[in-house]
């Protein structure tokens, strides 16, 4: 469902990817893991066709990702943003449905309020959040309006940026178990961007592990924590002596 192949990016100076291979089949669920400014949000950028690699090609579904039709690939794909990205200005049911009543599959107001109700609950809301707007909700409360907005039209990929930052253990807990339960349910493929190591052994069956431009690691999500790779455990453990870099 995903493809992503030997992906090269470089911005001015600096090799931002050097020979990414990421494979996801249907109905997977795939981490990407590494330290902050390795690239793992270029491979986001790069997968929904809003910036062009240097070398190398994305598949969605068999289907090639253009950087100059990036609509072609964004219509089959749902993301949840990280810090959920709500637009101040507009209701909840409007966020949610907001690619209905802006895009090029348009609904009636009714309708695609209605879409977003029954959204909600999926996510553990009700209707009366429909009305509400972000300022009034707390931050788990957006986090799952964001959930809901990223499934809306069962999309048949889900990406994941950062899904439970700035989240407290228990709304961490919340969130994840309800990845897990919407991914289950809707048979989608997903690739999730965490740092949160308990995060990728709730949500994923299958991990990568970037570092500096590279995938260092590949291996199923319950044998992160005893893994004797070196890149591996310096990144689970917060070592500061290791192969990766973190100056």
């Amino acid at each position: 469902m995903i493809e992503i192949r030997n992906i090269h990016k470089t911005f001015g100076k600096q090799k931002v990817l050097d020979g990414v291979n990421i494979f996801a089949h249907k109905g997977s669920s795939t981490a990407l893991i590494g330290t902050s400014g390795g690239g793992k949000s270029v491979i986001l950028k790069i997968l929904l066709g809003l910036i062009e690699p240097d070398e190398g090609e994305v598949f969605i579904d068999n289907v090639k990702v253009s950087h100059r039709e990036p609509g072609r690939t964004l219509s089959r794909i749902g993301m949840l943003f990280q810090g959920s990205a709500l637009f101040d200005s507009l209701p909840v049911w409007q966020n949610i449905c907001f690619k209905f009543l802006k895009g090029t599959e348009k609904l009636s107001s009714r309708d695609a309020k209605e879409l977003a109700i029954q959204n909600l609950e999926k996510v553990g809301l009700n209707y009366k959040v429909a009305n509400k707007f972000p300022a009034d909700l707390s931050g788990g409360m957006k986090k799952r309006v964001a959930l809901a907005r990223a499934i809306v039209g069962n999309p048949k990929i889900i990406l994941f940026d950062e899904p439970t930052t700035g989240l407290d253990p228990i709304m961490t807990n919340t969130i994840n178990s309800l990845i897990r339960e919407i991914v289950e349910t809707m048979d989608v493929t997903t690739l999730t961007i965490t740092h949160d190591i308990s995060s990728v052994q709730q949500i994923s069956d299958n991990v990568a592990l970037l570092d500096s431009g590279r995938i260092r690691w590949k291996g199923k999500s319950k044998e992160l924590k005893g893994s004797k790779d070196p890149y591996v455990f310096q990144f689970i453990n917060g070592k500061h002596n290791g192969p990766i870099n973190v100056n």
